[in-house]
């Protein structure tokens, strides 16, 4: 069977190929948002296997293997490495029309060199050869980076993480930016009785702050944000099922009862979360303001969901969905309560139900803000939309409700880094979608400037979203 990657993968004229070519495929990467380990750039490790750099850790991939029965011992277990890896192989070639089939192959092309399909048959094979080329300095962490042309990778940060691996690669003169992001998530857990308080009390210590109240917490979370800043940190982020209701509860009540909380008092945590959360958000959002933070907002998952399941593996190991919360009013009264105080930021919003990409896009029209290019932006297709159709619907609800014109891209969103041809995947969709308009008489027939266009999509917009001359 012939290797179905061509170099006209996706790109259906050739209109769609010189966009691609000449103005996409050479752009650096800005992924300003990822979920990979700053540990292992700061040491850059070389992974053991093709396994370690490519399983671990990806739900993706899992829940393909638990849809086919895999055993989970092959999955989160304690098969192997190989057998691991045997069944990820035996699994593949049933994943064909979903995204991982093309992620899978487009990987293993590139950085491997890999033109076989994976499959049992030539499982023993591409794990050896891809395990071998793992072992060398150009497969390294920073030479994996280095191979995509990574220019500036935003990982996940708590507030309370030392982010000492952050500040080992900012003065060992990397070539590629790893920034910190702020993700204060942990804190809106009012409601989860000792954890919360241990958590309170971490960010207590590390900021020689004893909090014992509404004012106390959030001057530790002043020094945090101040830390994070000369870090490098650019961007804050927030992943909430949505934007939560104001609620009936103002200052005083929230004061009383977070007291309550932390002196092991529970029992009204569930009715205040809602409006301690959104008084938290805006809080947080003000101090982003003051530092001149892009504020990212996640929202639409539905976590958890096999309770049974998390509670023999924990939370996060692939028991996600799309959930169908209300987002609308919500997510315009907190951006009206920050704009209506001069303390709106530079702010990303992604969805993660489709039934939600024209109120989305819409939103962001309501606060632009004067000087600034697409200053509040419709995230890219995120999660489970980081696929074909989900990035053209993503791409054409921002098209007909926005300016595409002055859209920030593609991201990964990912733990691995071999994810980066997600990149290449949106990159060529982009194209191929501009070169359609051309070809039906939508658009003018200029690839020059349809292909600057292309361009800043792909690098530019993104670098001047973030200020990236400047950090």
């Amino acid at each position: 069977m012939s290797f179905f990657l061509k170099d006209n993968f996706i790109l259906e004229s050739d209109i769609a190929e010189q966009l691609y070519f000449n103005y996409a495929q050479n752009q650096p990467i800005i992924d300003y948002h990822s979920h990979l380990s700053p540990s292992a750039i700061a040491n850059d490790i070389n992974f053991e296997n093709i396994t370690q750099a490519w399983l671990k850790g990806d739900h993706y991939k899992w829940r393909a293997m638990r849809a086919l029965g895999i055993e989970e011992e092959y999955i989160t277990g304690t098969a192997t490495d190989y057998e691991k890896f045997s069944k990820w192989a035996q699994t593949v070639p049933h994943t064909l029309r979903n995204p991982l089939f093309h992620w899978t192959h487009m990987e293993l092309k590139n950085p491997f060199g890999i033109t076989e399909l994976l499959n049992q048959d030539t499982s023993r094979k591409i794990y050896d050869t891809t395990s071998e080329k793992l072992k060398s300095q150009s497969f390294s962490a920073k030479g994996l980076l280095s191979n995509f042309n990574v220019e500036m990778v935003g990982t996940t940060d708590d507030p309370i993480d030392s982010l000492e691996d952050h500040l080992k690669i900012r003065h060992d003169n990397s070539k590629v930016k790893v920034l910190p992001t702020f993700r204060p998530d942990k804190i809106f857990n009012i409601d989860y009785g000792n954890k919360f308080r241990n958590y309170v009390q971490k960010l207590g210590e590390l900021t020689n702050i004893t909090i014992t109240d509404l004012e106390s917490l959030l001057q530790a979370f002043k020094v945090r944000v101040d830390y994070f800043d000369k870090a490098g940190c650019i961007s804050s982020d927030h992943g909430l099922s949505a934007i939560p209701h104001k609620g009936k509860y103002g200052k005083t009540d929230i004061e009383k009862i977070f007291k309550e909380v932390l002196n092991g008092n529970d029992s009204k945590a569930p009715e205040i979360k809602e409006s301690f959360t959104y008084f938290m958000l805006i809080e947080l959002c003000k101090m982003y303001h003051e530092k001149g933070w892009v504020q990212q907002f996640h929202l639409g998952a539905l976590r958890n969901s096999n309770a049974y399941k998390v509670s023999v593996l924990g939370r996060d190991t692939g028991f996600d969905s799309v959930g169908d919360y209300k987002q609308a009013e919500t997510l315009s009264i907190l951006l009206n309560e920050l704009e209506s105080i001069n303390k709106l930021s530079k702010t990303i919003l992604y969805n993660l139900n489709p039934a939600d990409n024209t109120l989305f896009a819409t939103m962001t029209g309501n606060f632009q803000g004067e000087g600034i290019r697409g200053k509040i932006q419709y995230g890219s297709g995120w999660w489970f939309l980081d696929q074909l159709d989900g990035m053209t619907n993503q791409i054409n609800a921002l098209s007909n409700q926005g300016l595409i014109s002055t859209f920030i891209g593609m991201l990964t969103d990912s733990r691995s880094f071999l994810s980066y041809s997600r990149h290449e995947y949106f990159r060529r969709l982009l194209c191929n979608l501009f070169a359609e308009d051309i070809r039906k008489g939508y658009l003018p027939n200029d690839v020059t400037w349809i292909g600057s266009v292309i361009s800043d999509i792909c690098y530019y917009n993104a670098k001047k979203y973030f200020n990236l001359n400047q950090s």
